[in-house]
C-alpha cells in the first residue's frame, strides 16, 4: 500500500512539473520577454533579468546576477563593478548603498583610474523589446570627486543603443561633486524596436566608487494594453486606448502608430524638420540665429553638447531646430523664428499648435510663443531648464487678424546647454493666408535689471521701490505671485489665478496639461538667496473634493550647486470637501549657502475640470536674508527642551539631527539631539549642526556639553571651528563605543580675529548605534580641566617645562615617535611626545608635562593613561601628584624600553581638599633615537583596581579596551545596563549585582552590518607566565548565533584558548589557565551572527597564580611605587583633621545665623543655565550588594560617576 502511494505521489509530482513547464513555455517567449508586461502572472518570470526584476520592474543589485546588467567597458583600466561599501567608512565612493542604507547593501560603482588619456566605463542593460512614449527610468546616482582630480565634462551619462540607428544620449546629470546619493529621471521615450540602455562614465583620473548607481525603477514603460475603451477615448489598432488630444500630436502614444496615421489628410500641418523647414522662417532681427541640425552634426564625441536625439524619431540622425551660445561668444541673448502668415481664428475654432521643446542646461533661459498681428503679444511661455527631455507644449491662438506665430528663445552665457524645438503640429484651423500684416508697434523691450543678477531676489531691497524683490514669489509683493513659473513636463501643471481687484484672491492651482510624462506638476520661484538660518516659508493650501484621497503636495529646494534636494514638507490626502477647506503650513528653509529655487510639486489622483482641487495661496518668506539672525536668550547654550536655540541644521550635508524625547541628560525624560545610525531611512556620510555666527574678539571661550556614543558600530562625533572664509579646524573628536551613559566634554575655543561658527559633526562610519548631545553651554573664559584627554585637536591645558619641550604630534608628523596613537590607532591620531635621546635630552636631564590645577576632593581617584617608550635606554617615566602646597608624590614609574607598543599605567591620587596638578616627568638616560609618549589620560572618581586585573564593569572597562585598528576588527564591545537600554535585546540583569542596574559588555547582532564581523576586547600587555588564571562570566541566549572566542595574542600571533557557540541562555562562569613564554594580551573576540547577543561580565585575571590557586611565577615588586600612596594617605589624614577642626569652628559661629535665615536658596550661572539645570544626573547609587546565587567575589562595587572629558 505504501509502495502504491509512493508511486502515485511520484506520478503526481511529475505531472505537476510537466504542467509547470508548459505554463512557463507558454508565457516566456522572445516575443513577450522584456516588454514591461508580466505575461507569467504568477511570478513575472518573463520579465526576469531584463535590467530589472519582478512585478515592480526594479533593480537594487542585491542579487549577484545584477538584473542582467553587464560591464562592456572599452578598456580594462576603467570598469563598472558590483560593490559594497566595506567594513569601514571608505575614503572614496558611497558610505552605503542606497536601497538598504547599510554596509551590507550592494550597488554598481566604477573602479579607480589614473591615466594620461580618458577611459570610458560602460554598463549595459539586457535587450528590451520596446518602450512607450511615457517610459522613464528613475535611479539613484552618486558623483563625488573624492581625490579632487576634477570630473571632466562627462563623468556620467546614459544612452540608448538600437540596432537600426546610432547610439543616442538620453541623460546628462550636472557634473557637481556631492558626497551623497541623488535621484534622477532618465526619459527613455518611445523606442519601437529592441534597444539597450548604457550607463557610461568617462575619466582619466578618479577614485574607486566615486561614480555609482543604485535602485533602478522603470516607470510607465509598457504600451497601452488591449481593453474596452471608455467613452470619449480613442481605440488604437492594437486595441489600446488613448485620449483624443493624443491623436495627431506628433507622438506614437498607441505604440503601433495608428494615432498618428492620415493626419495630413485630416488637415494637420506637421513638420519634423527631417527634409526642410516646412515654411517656418528662421530669419530674425537678432544676430543669434536658430539652425536646423541634428546630434550627429553637433557632436558624436561630447555627450554634453546638443539634445542627444530628436523627438520625431528618437534618434541621433533626426533633425530639429536648435539655438545655443555660438563659438565666438554671446553678443545677443535672444533668437526667434516664425511661421508663415495664418488666417484669423475665433474662440470656437482656435488655431492649436503642438510642439516639443528641449530646454537643457544652464544656457536655457526660457522659451516664449508670441502672436504677431498688429502688435506682438506673448501667449505662452516656459521658463528655465527642464532637464534632458523633450516636453510637449500646446498653444491655442484666437485673433481676428491675420497673424504669424513667433517662437523666441532666451539664451544664457554658461558652459553648456541650449534650446531645441521639434515636431511642430498645426491643427486644421491654422490655415495659410496670402495676406501680410504690418506691425503698428513693437513691444517695449524689458527694462535692464536694476542691480546685478546675484542681488535679484536675495531677500534684501537693493533697488528703488524694491524692484529687485518684486517678482520673487512672495504674495505680499504687488507682483510677487507672478514670480512662480510653471516647470511641469507631464499631464498636470500649475496655473496662477489672478484677481486685479482683490489681490487676496490670488492663488496657484493644478490643472490638466498636454505633457505625456506621468510626473508631478511643478512650479518654481526664480533663483533666491542665499538665505540665513531663520529663513522660513509660510503658505495656505487646500486639497479638496469628494474623493477620499485628492492627491499629494510637497515643497522642495532646488540648489544651484547640489541640485534637487529631498522634500522639505509633504502632505497627502485631502483637507476637506468644501473648496474653502484651507490649512496653514510653516516650513523652516534654513541656511542655504548657494542660490536656490523653491518648488511646489503636486499630483492629483484624478483632476476634475469643474473644480480646482489642489491650491496654494498667501505664500510668504520670513527672516530669509543671509545676515539676519533671530534672537536667542541663551545664545549657543541650550538644553533643547524649547527648540535648538542658537543652533541650526546644515542643509548641505547628508542627513539631519533629530529632536528625541525620553532620553536626555538634563531631566532624563526630556529632549536631546540625536542621530540614530540604525535608522533605516538614514543615507549619506555626514550630519552637521552649525551655530549662529559669533563675533570676533579677544576672549577665549569654553564649549561644554554632554554626549553619548552608544552601540557596536556607531561612528564619529566631531566639534569643529568654522572660520569666516569657510575653512574648518578640528577642536575635539570621539569615536567607537563609549557605553550607554552620558559623558561630559569640555572644548576650548581660542579667541578669533574674524567671526566664526561652531559645528557638531556626526560622521556615519557605522550603522549600528546612537549618537546624541545635550546640555550645551558656551561661556567666556578657559575650560576646567578635563577628566579625559585624547589629545585629538587640543592639548587639554597640559604645558611643558624643563630642558626639552613636549610635542603635540601624530604618526604623520613624528620622525622617531610612535607610528600611530592609542586613541584612533592610526597615523592621524595625536599624542604628547618628548625626544629623550642623548642629543636632545642629556643623561640626567628632565622634562615635565604638567596639567592645569584640579580641585581637591576627599575621595581617592584613579588616574590611568597609556604610554609608549621606544629605543634603547629611553630614560625613566614618573608620574606625580603635585599639591599646590607641599611636596609632590610619585604614583607611577617605569624605565624600560618595552617595544613598539602602547602600555597601560595607573595610580591612585588622594589629595584631600588640596588642589593639585598631574606631572609626567621624563629623565634622560643617554639613549639614541629614543622617545616617551603619553595618550588617553583618564581621571576616574574611584580608586584603581589592582593592576586592572579585577573588573566588574560597574565603573567602566578598567584597563580593557576596544581596538580601533580596522585591520583587527570591525565592531566594538559596548557597555550597558538593562535599566538604561532602549534598543537592544540584552540580559534582564547583570551578573555582578543581579539587578537591572548592573553593567556588562555585550555585542548584538543585526542586519545593519555583515555577519561574522568581529569585536575584539584587549587586556593590557601582561608578562610571560607559567600559569595565570582568567575568570569571567558570559551570557548567550539559545536563539543567538553569535560566537565567543578567547585568544592569547603575542608577537602578532593569535593562539585560541576558548571557542564557545552554546552557553545555555544564562550567565556561565569560565576559568581558563593561560601559559605564555612571551609577553601577551588576552583577547575576547565576539563574532556577530544574524540574531541575538553575547555578553561578558566580572572579568578577573591573577598574574602568576593559576586556577587551582597555585603560585606559578616568581613574584616581583610592581613597577608602580607604593610609597606615593602611603605618603598621600598621610597627607589626607592630616588635611582631614585640619579641615574637620575648621568646619567645627565655622559651624559654631554660623549656627544661630543659619537658624534665623531659613528658606530656599538660589544660584545662577551667568550666560548659561542654572546650576540646577546642569546638576550631575549620571551618578547611580547601588544598594548594598546581596549575595547573588552565582556571586564570584565582586561585592565591593564603588559608586558609578559621570566622566568629564576634553579633546
Amino acid at each position: 500500500m505504501k509502495k502504491m502511494f509512493h508511486v502515485g505521489s511520484s506520478a503526481l509530482l511529475l505531472l505537476l512539473t510537466l504542467q509547470f513547464a508548459s505554463w512557463t513555455q507558454a508565457c516566456v517567449s522572445p516575443e513577450t520577454k522584456c516588454d514591461f508586461v508580466c505575461d507569467c502572472t504568477h511570478d513575472c518570470s518573463d520579465e526576469l533579468d531584463c535590467g530589472y526584476r519582478g512585478k515592480e520592474f526594479e533593480c537594487d543589485f542585491e542579487d549577484a546576477g545584477r538584473c542582467g546588467w553587464t560591464d562592456d567597458s572599452l578598456s580594462s583600466q576603467y570598469l563598472w563593478e558590483r560593490r559594497q561599501r566595506g567594513s569601514s567608512l571608505p575614503e572614496s565612493g558611497p558610505s552605503s548603498d542606497y536601497t538598504t542604507g547599510t554596509a551590507t547593501g550592494w550597488f554598481m560603482g566604477v573602479t579607480s583610474v589614473k591615466s594620461e588619456s580618458q577611459h570610458t566605463a560602460v554598463l549595459t542593460s539586457p535587450e528590451i523589446k520596446e518602450s512607450s512614449a511615457t517610459c522613464r527610468l528613475r535611479l539613484r546616482y552618486f558623483l563625488w570627486d573624492s581625490g579632487r582630480s576634477g570630473f571632466g565634462s562627462a563623468p556620467l551619462w546614459a544612452s540608448i543603443l538600437r540596432q537600426d540607428s546610432p547610439e543616442i544620449v538620453v541623460w546628462r546629470p550636472e557634473a557637481s561633486s556631492v558626497r551623497g546619493w541623488r535621484e534622477a529621471n532618465i526619459f527613455l521615450g518611445r523606442n519601437p524596436s529592441r534597444f539597450q540602455i548604457r550607463l557610461q562614465s568617462r575619466r582619466s583620473e578618479g577614485q574607486k566608487g566615486d561614480v555609482a548607481i543604485d535602485q533602478l525603477e522603470f516607470l510607465n514603460c509598457a504600451l497601452p494594453l488591449p481593453k474596452s475603451c471608455a467613452e470619449g477615448m480613442v481605440t488604437c489598432g492594437n486595441e489600446g486606448c488613448v485620449e483624443p488630444r493624443q491623436v495627431c500630436d506628433g507622438t506614437d502614444d498607441c505604440g503601433d502608430g495608428t494615432d498618428e496615421m492620415n493626419c495630413e489628410l485630416k488637415g494637420y500641418q506637421r513638420c519634423d524638420f527631417e527634409e526642410d523647414l516646412c515654411n517656418w522662417d528662421l530669419r530674425s532681427l537678432s544676430p543669434l540665429k536658430w539652425v536646423r541640425t541634428n546630434q550627429k552634426d553637433i557632436s558624436v564625441s561630447d555627450p554634453m553638447q546638443g539634445p542627444g536625439r530628436d523627438h520625431s524619431n528618437n534618434s541621433a540622425s533626426g533633425h530639429f531646430l536648435y539655438v545655443t551660445v555660438p563659438e565666438p561668444g554671446l553678443t545677443t541673448d535672444w533668437a526667434a523664428f516664425q511661421s508663415p502668415s495664418l488666417q484669423p481664428t475665433n474662440s470656437t475654432h482656435p488655431c492649436k499648435m503642438v510642439m516639443y521643446t528641449h530646454q537643457f542646461g544652464p544656457r536655457s533661459g526660457g522659451l516664449t510663443v508670441l502672436v504677431a498681428d498688429r502688435e506682438i503679444t506673448p501667449v505662452w511661455e516656459r521658463g528655465g531648464s527642464l532637464g534632458d527631455v523633450w516636453v510637449k507644449a500646446e498653444v491655442e491662438i484666437v485673433t481676428d487678424l491675420t497673424f504669424q506665430i513667433l517662437i523666441m528663445a532666451a539664451v544664457r552665457d554658461f558652459a553648456y546647454g541650449g534650446i531645441a524645438v521639434d515636431s511642430i503640429v498645426l491643427s486644421p484651423e491654422c490655415r495659410r493666408s496670402t495676406l501680410n500684416n504690418t506691425l503698428e508697434k513693437f513691444p517695449k523691450p524689458p527694462n535692464d535689471p536694476c542691480t546685478e543678477p546675484d542681488k535679484m531676489c536675495d531677500f534684501h531691497e537693493d533697488c528703488a521701490a524694491a524692484e529687485d524683490e518684486a517678482k520673487c514669489g512672495d504674495f505680499s509683493q504687488a507682483e510677487g505671485s507672478s514670480g512662480w513659473t510653471d516647470s511641469s513636463i507631464g499631464s498636470q501643471r500649475w496655473v496662477l489665478h489672478e484677481n486685479s481687484t482683490h489681490k487676496d484672491d490670488e492663488y496657484l492651482y493644478v490643472v490638466e496639461a498636454p505633457g505625456q510624462q506621468l510626473t508631478a506638476a511643478q512650479t518654481r520661484t526664480p533663483l533666491l538667496g542665499p538665505s540665513g538660518p531663520a529663513c522660513s516659508l509660510s503658505f495656505d493650501f487646500a486639497l479638496t473634493g469628494n474623493p477620499a484621497h485628492i492627491g499629494d503636495l510637497s515643497v522642495k529646494v532646488i540648489d544651484s550647486l547640489l541640485g534637487e534636494r529631498p522634500a522639505l514638507w509633504e502632505f497627502s490626502g485631502k483637507t476637506g470637501t468644501d473648496e474653502e477647506s484651507w490649512q496653514h503650513a510653516e516650513i523652516l528653509v534654513g541656511i542655504r549657502k548657494h542660490r536656490f529655487q523653491l518648488a511646489f510639486e503636486a499630483h492629483a489622483r484624478k483632476l476634475c475640470p469643474c473644480a480646482k482641487m489642489i491650491k496654494v495661496r498667501n505664500v510668504h518668506f520670513t527672516g530669509c536674508h543671509v545676515s539676519y539672525l533671530p534672537f536667542s536668550p541663551t545664545g549657543l547654550s541650550c538644553n533643547f527642551e524649547d527648540g535648538m536655540c542658537g543652533w541650526m541644521q546644515d542643509n548641505s550635508d547628508s542627513f539631519d539631527w533629530t529632536m528625541f524625547s525620553g532620553m536626555d541628560h538634563t531631566i532624563k525624560v526630556g529632549t536631546s539631539l540625536v542621530v540614530d545610525m540604525w535608522s533605516p531611512s538614514l543615507r549619506g556620510a555626514v550630519g552637521r549642526l552649525i551655530s549662529f555666527p559669533y563675533p570676533a574678539g579677544s576672549t577665549d571661550y569654553c564649549l561644554s556639553f554632554f554626549y553619548k556614543l552608544y552601540g557596536p558600530n556607531t561612528g564619529v562625533l566631531n566639534v569643529k571651528l568654522m572660520h569666516n572664509g569657510g575653512s574648518e579646524t578640528l577642536l575635539w573628536t570621539r569615536s567607537g563605543a563609549h557605553g550607554n551613559t552620558w559623558h561630559e566634554a569640555h572644548c576650548s575655543v581660542p579667541h578669533q580675529l574674524t567671526d566664526f561658527q561652531l559645528v557638531f559633526e556626526a560622521i556615519r562610519s557605522g550603522f549600528d548605534g546612537r549618537l546624541a548631545i545635550d546640555d550645551v553651554v558656551f561661556l567666556e573664559g578657559s575650560c576646567t580641566v578635563p577628566r579625559i584627554c585624547s589629545f585629538e585637536g587640543q592639548q587639554c591645558g597640559y604645558e611643558s617645562s624643563g630642558q626639552v619641550r613636549w610635542l603635540h604630534h601624530s604618526g604623520f608628523t613624528s620622525t622617531n615617535g610612535p607610528k600611530s596613537d592609542h586613541t584612533l590607532e592610526t597615523p592621524l591620531g595625536f599624542y604628547m611626545m618628548v625626544n629623550s635621546g642623548a642629543t636632545v635630552l642629556p643623561s640626567g636631564g628632565t622634562t615635565v608635562l604638567t596639567s592645569s590645577v584640579r580641585q581637591g576632593t576627599t575621595k581617592t581617584e584613579c588616574v590611568s593613561f597609556w604610554y609608549h617608550m621606544g629605543g634603547e635606554d629611553p630614560g625613566s617615566l614618573s608620574v606625580f601628584m603635585k599639591p599646590v602646597k607641599g611636596d609632590r608624590v610619585k604614583i607611577f614609574s617605569n624605565s624600560l624600553d618595552q617595544g613598539d607598543v602602547w602600555r597601560h599605567g595607573n595610580g591612585n591620587i588622594s589629595s584631600g581638599l588640596v588642589d593639585w596638578q598631574l606631572e609626567f616627568e621624563v629623565v634622560g638616560a643617554g639613549g639614541k633615537d629614543t622617545h616617551v609618549a603619553i595618550d588617553d589620560i583618564l581621571l576616574s572618581t574611584h580608586p584603581c583596581e589592582d593592576r586592572g586585573s579585577r573588573c566588574s564593569l560597574e565603573t567602566g572597562v578598567c584597563s580593557w579596551s576596544n581596538t580601533q585598528n580596522v585591520d583587527m576588527d570591525e565592531l566594538d564591545w559596548e557597555l550597558t545596563s538593562p535599566e538604561a537600554e532602549q534598543h537592544y535585546s540584552i540580559p534582564v540583569e547583570d551578573h555582578t549585582l543581579g539587578t537591572e542596574k548592573g553593567h556588562f559588555l555585550f555585542l548584538p547582532s543585526s542586519n545593519r552590518t555583515e555577519a561574522n564581523e568581529k569585536a575584539r576586547l584587549l587586556s593590557p600587555h601582561l608578562p610571560p607566565t607559567k600559569g595565570t588564571c582568567l575568570k569571567f562570566w558570559a551570557y548567550k541566549p539559545l536563539s543567538s548565533d553569535n560566537k565567543l572566542n578567547l585568544w592569547r595574542l603575542s608577537e602578532g600571533r593569535l593562539h585560541q584558548l576558548v571557542l564557545e557557540d552554546e552557553l545555555g541562555g544564562s550567565w556561565t562562569r569560565f576559568d581558563v589557565d593561560i601559559t605564555s613564554d612571551e609577553e601577551y594580551q588576552i583577547v575576547f573576540e565576539g563574532v556577530k551572527g544574524t540574531s541575538g547577543v553575547v555578553a561578558l561580565d566580572d572579568i578577573e585575571y591573577t598574574i602568576g597564580i593559576d586556577c587551582s590557586k597555585k603560585v606559578t611565577d616568581v613574584q616581583t615588586s610592581g613597577k608602580s611605587s607604593n610609597t606615593g600612596g602611603i605618603a598621600a594617605s598621610v597627607i589626607v589624614v592630616l588635611l582631614l583633621i585640619a579641615t574637620l577642626i575648621a568646619l567645627l569652628v565655622y559651624y559654631l559661629r554660623t549656627k544661630n545665623r543659619a537658624q534665623a535665615t531659613s528658606g530656599p536658596s538660589s544660584s545662577s550661572a551667568g550666560g548659561g543655565f542654572s546650576n540646577d539645570t546642569y546638576e550631575s544626573q549620571d551618578r547611580v547609587a547601588f544598594p548594598q550588594t546581596q549575595n547573588h546565587p552565582v556571586a564570584a567575589g565582586f561585592n565591593d562595587i564603588p559608586d558609578y560617576a559621570e566622566v568629564t572629558e576634553m579633546a
